[in-house]
């Protein structure tokens, strides 16, 4: 018998592979941090012994989450300017608290928030676009869970950087200070077509060309920002960042809630990316991303949160459970965005789209166990006719009792395991005060 670190049982196992199984009564063998075999748990009491054996009865284990589309540090802004558009709530509100707050504390406060938030709710990878981008990158690392840390780049200054080469350059650095880490990655991240001008634009570009990386940037995400690109380049934004040579297999184009068919033509033959952020586009009314007319075209579609400061969560079971609802009410069709298509997006889709798909994302020999175990014993779960229907459906992040980061085990019975729940808080109330006095004074 062949000696392994981890073995988990549980009555039913959702790898998100090609043929979309679900698997009963099987096991999840697991060592070195890696998945070495799945097989039926009365086969591998002749074939493995391990030094942790686990067993989720009432359990479903699937890949844990990805939320592709994140601003972590923004948890501290949770509720400041709530019930505005898009306009008004970014340059009224978040930009000029941005001003006064942000700061590596701020930063390191907010992401320690976030992450124990997301672990909590079944994300075990999480794709982020800020400022400190290093502090998130080593508290990530530090906490145990797999980031994708932005490479922010904008034009006005900040706290961080004073301008866009700047930023891009400090961003360089922070690659290659984690280019050895398993759990940190680091695509590009413009932060939109209208705040980054088409000279860094061009040079991240030949970055990402030459790096292999993604370039995750919002595009398209309300009318507005369509009409002022048209005034002040003459062109929609998604054709200016195509004659930039940002439209190929690395663009991971946020949000698209305003797009024609052209456009997703375009998008389906650049083999793109499309992150769909759906509860966080309905609160700023931004519109309504086309998921199915996208994924009937070909294009991979992943799912993300937005950050807190507009959603109001990073709950991406709650994130799953709209996405597929929205698709059907916006494309008159019941089979649109089907639970299994939606559990993809939130798995295997993001990590296509981050260029991990070898790593995370579906439950494979080989791959990182990154896994999230999801309780259906409550009497909400129940009866249990279709478990794959139920976890999208009826599921919520309460469900989730379990979480594992190559073979981490970050929450346990409902604990997180490397956060200190107590401290957060007391951070999180500080910060709650201050920048209330600050609200309330202006």
């Amino acid at each position: 018998m062949k000696s392994v670190d981890t073995i988990l049982h549980a009555r039913w196992i959702l790898p998100v592979t090609e043929s979309d199984p679900l698997l009963h009564d099987h096991c999840i063998i697991i060592d070195d941090g890696r998945i070495t075999d799945i097989l039926p748990s009365s086969e591998s009491t002749n074939l493995y012994t391990a030094q942790i054996e686990k067993t989720y009865n009432q359990h479903l284990l699937m890949p844990g989450l990805i939320n592709a589309h994140t601003h972590s540090p923004m948890s501290l802004f949770r509720g400041i300017a709530d019930d505005l558009p898009l306009e008004d709530w970014l340059n009224n509100h978040i930009w000029p608290a941005e001003a006064k707050w942000v700061s590596d504390e701020f930063v390191h406060d907010g992401t320690q928030l976030a992450i124990a938030e997301m672990i909590r709710s079944g994300t075990t990878c999480f794709n982020d676009m800020y400022f400190f981008p290093e502090v998130t990158a080593r508290l990530a690392r530090d906490i145990g869970i797999r980031a994708c840390i932005g490479l922010i780049a904008v034009e006005f200054p900040s706290a961080w950087a004073s301008n866009a080469d700047e930023y891009i350059d400090k961003g360089l650095e922070l690659r290659d200070h984690f280019r050895s880490d398993s759990l940190i990655h680091t695509p590009f991240a413009p932060h939109a077509p209208f705040t980054v001008s088409d000279a860094p634009l061009s040079r991240i570009r030949v970055l990402a060309d030459e790096m292999d990386l993604p370039i995750h940037i919002h595009v398209h995400e309300t009318a507005d920002e369509i009409e002022q690109s048209i005034k002040q380049h003459g062109k929609r934004p998604l054709e200016r960042l195509n004659e930039l040579g940002l439209v190929s297999p690395n663009l991971m184009a946020v949000h698209l809630t305003q797009v024609t068919d052209e456009e997703i033509t375009l998008l389906a033959e650049s083999s793109s990316h499309v992150v769909h952020c759906p509860e966080s586009n309905l609160k700023l009314a931004s519109g309504f991303c086309p998921v199915k007319k996208l994924m009937d075209a070909g294009i991979n579609v992943a799912l993300g949160t937005d950050g807190s400061a507009s959603n109001n969560d990073l709950n991406m079971l709650g994130e799953m459970h709209t996405a597929s609802l929205l698709a059907k009410g916006v494309s008159g069709d019941a089979t649109a965005l089907t639970a299994m298509q939606t559990i993809r997006m939130a798995t295997i889709n993001g990590a296509k789209a981050l260029g991990l798909d070898q790593d995370t994302g579906s439950l494979e020999a080989g791959k990182y166990a990154d896994i999230t175990a999801i309780d259906f014993s409550a009497l909400e779960m129940n009866p249990i006719y279709d478990p794959v229907a139920n976890l999208v459906y009826s599921a919520g992040r309460e469900q989730v009792t379990d979480v594992w980061v190559a073979g981490r085990h970050l929450l346990k019975d409902k604990e997180l395991t490397t956060l200190d729940e107590q401290d957060i808080m007391n951070k999180c109330r500080k910060w709650n005060e201050v920048i209330s006095t600050f609200e309330n004074e202006e």
